[in-house]
């Protein structure tokens, strides 16, 4: 299985609302030319930014089969969302940085 910290996955967050601390997220990422869908709850401040993941565990074992250990992709699109390696939709900002 794949373990590398460096997954190739291109990650799209379609929408998102919430508030200065807390945001709900849906997007997809793009792995191996496919597409699958997630959604997170991004909240930061006290203790530093965070975000909590969730993949169907039917996508979780199409990736498996596909070599991807699943807990290691998450980890990094958990911290591509952190760190703003994503793709959002056209016209949109990112939220400012403190």
């Amino acid at each position: 299985m794949m373990r590398d910290d460096d997954i190739p996955v291109t990650v799209f967050v379609k929408s998102s609302s919430g508030s200065e601390i807390a945001s709900k997220l849906s997007g997809y990422f793009v792995l191996k030319g496919q597409e699958f869908r997630f959604t997170a709850i991004a909240f930061g401040r006290i203790g530093g930014h965070n975000a909590s993941i969730k993949i169907p565990k039917t996508t979780l074992d199409k990736i498996a089969k596909m070599g991807i250990d699943p807990e290691q992709l998450q980890i990094t699109i958990q911290r591509k969302l952190i760190e703003g390696d994503i793709i959002l939709p056209e016209g949109s900002k990112p939220p400012p940085s403190d």
